[in-house]
């Protein structure tokens, strides 16, 4: 699918209204088939194939768990950043490019290493929570870990998104006497939240596919548990080539599904 402006004089800031249009036979989604279908034919034909997709299936509802949780924690963290970002404060304004700038400056990886092995097992002994379950867990860990990296990414998205709203809507909504809270609710976001759809939607397929790195922390998602499988089987074109369609399955209808979203908010009422 390509996208076209809009033609004419709107109203509306650039990238608000998108008009989608058929752009000819779509021969990367038959690529796509064809890349899981190979997998797909030796899970059915090979009973080695089979036992190693019935061992890895079992981590896919950790993978999503972590995406979904990992992204919501991210987006009511970035929320926050991005505020202080755009504050007059100067102490919030600086503590909020510190953290942007700090998580962005150090690897994904790293990341996630310091915060589920360092920062939170800390955290949560200082409140005197031991084990392994809660807020213990693995998973727990890997959710906090991944929101706060992707915190810092989104903040910069929701804040440039906010920033390409004229600021003259802002100072008319003021005008007819709505308070900030209601300026922002009704005239800034609707608007923000159409600009930064994509850039949203982009962040949301990269943490699904960095929810990977969270096999550092033993949490037994897809990538953990094609580590153990190929580790005991020594089957790895196996495992791996399930594993890359297990991934390919899910972004892809990830990215449909928002493309979806996109044509149906950006369609005028």
């Amino acid at each position: 699918m390509k996208t076209i402006e809009p033609k004419g004089v709107d109203p509306t800031p650039p990238g608000a209204k998108v008009r989608y249009e058929w752009s000819g036979f779509p021969w990367w989604f038959i690529g796509i088939v064809g890349v899981i279908a190979f997998p797909a034919f030796k899970i059915l034909t090979d009973e080695t194939w089979r036992e190693g997709f019935e061992f890895i299936k079992d981590g896919m509802v950790l993978t999503v768990v972590v995406t979904v949780f990992g992204f919501v924690l991210a987006m009511a963290a970035g929320l926050i950043v991005s505020l202080g970002r755009m504050s007059s404060n100067v102490v919030f304004r600086n503590l909020a490019i510190f953290y942007i700038e700090l998580i962005r400056g150090i690897p994904v990886l790293v990341t996630i290493i310091f915060v589920g092995l360092v920062v939170w097992p800390e955290l949560i002994g200082a409140l005197g929570i031991t084990g392994r379950g809660g807020l213990a867990s693995p998973a727990v860990k890997a959710t906090v870990a991944v929101g706060i990296v992707y915190a810092a990414f989104i903040a910069e998205v929701l804040r440039a998104g906010v920033e390409s709203v004229g600021r003259g809507q802002r100072e008319a909504g003021m005008s007819v006497g709505l308070s900030r809270f209601q300026v922002f609710r009704g005239i800034v976001w609707p608007q923000a939240i159409k600009n930064i759809m994509p850039a949203l939607g982009n962040d949301l397929i990269a943490l699904l596919k960095d929810s990977s790195l969270v096999s550092i922390l033993a949490v037994r998602e897809l990538t953990q548990m094609t580590k153990l499988w190929t580790g005991a089987t020594f089957q790895f074109m196996a495992g791996y080539l399930i594993l890359a369609a297990f991934y390919l399955l899910l972004t892809v209808s990830l990215s449909m599904i928002l493309q979806w979203y996109e044509r149906r908010i950006s369609t005028p009422a």
